[in-house]
This record gives C-alpha cells, sequence and structure tokens, in this order.
C-alpha cells in the first residue's frame, strides 16, 4: 500500500498514489522532519527557497477541521488565500470528471446519492481524517513572482514522494485551506505568509477503498512534443 526505504527513484513516482483514508497511528516528529529535509532539495529559484511548512497534529488539527467543517457547512463562502482561477472546461474539466468517477466507483459511492457524496466533500475538509497536516505557505512579499508558485510546486511534489519512500501516504489538497481565517489562526500562520496548500499526511489504510486507485494519466506521446531528434 506504500512505499519503502528500499525502492528506487522509479519505484517511488510510479508507485505513489494519493491517499485518502489513513490508520488512527501516530506518526513521529522526526520522520517528518526527515522528509521535509529530503524534500527541499527539490530546485528553487536562484536558491530564494520561498516556501514555509506548518506541520499541525492533535488537538490544534482537529480544530481547523471542527472549524472548517462548520462554517461549510454554515454557506461560509470559500476565503482561500492563493489565487483560483477559473473553474475547468474542456479537456480540463473531462480529466477532473474522470478522476471523480475513478474515486466514486471505487467507494461504492451512487451518482445520486447526494449524503455520500458530500460525506466525500467534507472528508477533504477535515484533511481526510489524517494524523498530520503540513500547510504550505510562501513568503508574501514573493507573490507577485512566478517563480514562487514553480518552488512551492516542486518541493511539494518532493514531499509527498519523500513521504511515500518511507512508507507513508498523502494527498495534496486545497479544501483544508478553503477557509484560510480557520487555518491562520489554529496553525499560527504569520500576515507575512500566504497559505496556498495543504497536504495530508499519515500511515495509509489498507482497506480503505480509494486508497489503491492508479488515477489515469496521459501517455508521453501526447503530452510531450521533441524537436530536433532523429
Amino acid at each position: 500500500m506504500s512505499g519503502t526505504p528500499d525502492q528506487t527513484y522509479a519505484e517511488v513516482v510510479t508507485g505513489r498514489r494519493s491517499i485518502r483514508g489513513y490508520l488512527a497511528r501516530e506518526v513521529p516528529r522526526a520522520l517528518i522532519e526527515e522528509i521535509l529535509q529530503m524534500a527541499m532539495r527539490s530546485p528553487s529559484s536562484m536558491n530564494t527557497q520561498p516556501y514555509h511548512f506548518h506541520v499541525i497534529s492533535g488537538e490544534p488539527l482537529d480544530r481547523i477541521r471542527k472549524g472548517n467543517t462548520e462554517r461549510i457547512l454554515a454557506g461560509e463562502p470559500d476565503s482561500r488565500e492563493f489565487r483560483k482561477g477559473q473553474p475547468f472546461q474542456g479537456v480540463h474539466r473531462d480529466r477532473q470528471v474522470g478522476c471523480a468517477i475513478q474515486l466514486f466507483e471505487a467507494m461504492g459511492i451512487a451518482r445520486d446519492d447526494k449524503d455520500a457524496r458530500q460525506d466525500w466533500v467534507l472528508r477533504g475538509f477535515r484533511q481526510f481524517d489524517a494524523p498530520v497536516c503540513v500547510i504550505i505557505t510562501y513568503d508574501r512579499e514573493l507573490g507577485d513572482a512566478d517563480d514562487t508558485v514553480f518552488d512551492c510546486g516542486a518541493v511539494t511534489t518532493a514531499l509527498v514522494n519523500a513521504a511515500w519512500s518511507k512508507g507513508l501516504g498523502c494527498v495534496i489538497n486545497s479544501q483544508g485551506i478553503m477557509q484560510s481565517p480557520v487555518v491562520r489562526e489554529h496553525a499560527g500562520i504569520p500576515d507575512d505568509q500566504v497559505i496556498m496548500k495543504a497536504v495530508a499526511m499519515g500511515w495509509p489504510d489498507p482497506d480503505f477503498p480509494a486508497n489503491p486507485v492508479t488515477i489515469t494519466r496521459r501517455d508521453v506521446s501526447e503530452a510531450a512534443r521533441f524537436v530536433g531528434f532523429d
């Protein structure tokens, strides 16, 4: 279900999956620090390293879960800080829907089962009930630089791969930070940082139906153009 220390790099990146169900098992702080140290070797534009990690567990994480869920159910609008853009259209929307279909089929959630679908959405706002949540932020003064976003994406990718190599699972998500006042308060995030993403982290539950799902990826022949090769 998850990675092992003797995996090759290729085995990590091809075997990793987004984990949405976790065991109720503590993750040692020392292990998370080791994973972060590995992740921070990712490329950074001119070595600016604009990112910060707010690693939340225990009671503070429970307060974030509670606040997120209460505000969503009360109809509070999305207060996400990082730019969201327009809803997906065309092929990008098709891929988004395709991912949802794969997950709903694995979970046995019918198209017309509104309660089950809402419960699935609320899992995201609860950080998928993972024992750890890593909030990714970046320095506000660098917010206009595209390289800042690139660096944060690179370090987050490295983070989930490093976690997988150590037997932990993750899922990168936005639901957990859409109610940013809740996150900022209970995670103690300074005003000079922008909240960008959340990463749920923990030991994968081998019995959770969605965990084995491997989301469909495009073939290289569709995604890449080769110029100047024979």
